[in-house]
C-alpha cells in the first residue's frame, strides 16, 4: 500500500508546484530541447506546467489497471513488489524531468546531457532488475511472439536483456565523459545501443524458441 501512495503524492506534488509556478512563468515555455542542448520546441506555459502531471496521472492509472486485466496476472503477482518499485522510478523519473523544465524557465542554464544521462542510466538499469525478475505475462518485459509461447524461452530472454539493459545504463554514465567532446552525437549515444539492444533480444528469442521446437 505504501508503495502505491509514493506515486500519488509525487504527482499530487507536480500539480502543486505547477499552480505555483504558473504566475512566475513565460507565456511561451522551452520544453524541447535539441542533441546539442539548445531549445527548439516551446509550449504554452498552461501545458508545460500541467502536461507532464497529467500524463503521469494517466500512465500511474495504466500501471494500476494492467496487473488487473493481464490474462496471466497471476504470473504479475509473482514480482508484483519490483513492478510496484518500477512504478515508483518512473513517476520519479517524469517529475525529475518535470523540474528540470521548470528551473530553465526560471532562468538556470545547464547541460542537458549531464542533466538527463544520469536519471536515464537509473531508469534503464532498473528496467534490468525488472525483466530480470519478471515471469511470462502480456504487459511486463520482452513480449515476442516467442518468449509469450514458451517459459523457457521466456526465461533465457529475460536473463540476456536483464544484462544487456544494466550493461547499457553504465555505458550511459562513462558517454557522460564525452559529452563535451561530442555533443551532437547525444541522441545516437542514447538511442542506437537501445535499438540494437531491441533487435538482438528479438533474434535471440526467435533462435532460442526454434531450439525448443527441434
Amino acid at each position: 500500500m505504501k508503495k502505491q501512495i509514493i506515486p500519488i503524492g509525487i504527482i499530487v506534488l507536480a500539480f502543486f508546484i505547477g499552480i505555483y509556478f504558473y504566475p512566475q512563468m513565460p507565456e511561451q515555455m522551452a520544453s524541447h530541447w535539441n542533441a546539442e542542448g539548445q531549445v527548439d520546441g516551446y509550449l504554452p506555459k498552461f501545458w508545460a506546467l500541467f502536461l507532464m502531471p497529467i500524463l503521469s496521472f494517466g500512465l500511474y492509472l495504466l500501471f494500476i489497471v494492467i496487473p488487473k486485466i493481464d490474462p496471466l496476472k497471476e504470473n504479475i503477482e509473482k514480482f508484483r513488489n519490483y513492478y510496484d518499485t518500477f512504478v515508483i522510478i518512473f513517476i520519479c523519473f517524469l517529475f525529475y524531468i518535470y523540474l528540470v523544465t521548470i528551473f530553465w524557465n526560471l532562468g538556470f542554464q545547464f547541460n542537458m546531457g549531464y542533466v538527463l544521462i544520469p536519471a536515464i542510466s537509473v531508469l534503464f538499469y532498473y528496467c534490468g532488475i525488472l525483466i530480470e525478475n519478471a515471469e511470462r505475462n502480456w504487459f511486463v518485459g520482452i513480449r515476442t511472439p516467442w518468449t509469450l509461447s514458451d517459459d523457457g524461452v521466456w526465461k533465457k530472454t529475460h536473463i540476456v536483456g536483464a544484462k544487456l539493459f544494466k550493461i547499457y545504463a553504465l555505458l550511459l554514465l562513462v558517454s557522460l565523459l564525452f559529452i563535451d567532446l561530442m555533443p551532437q552525437c547525444l541522441v545516437f549515444v542514447i538511442l542506437i545501443p537501445a535499438v540494437l539492444i531491441v533487435i538482438y533480444l528479438f533474434v535471440y528469442s526467435y533462435i532460442e524458441y526454434q531450439k525448443v521446437r527441434k
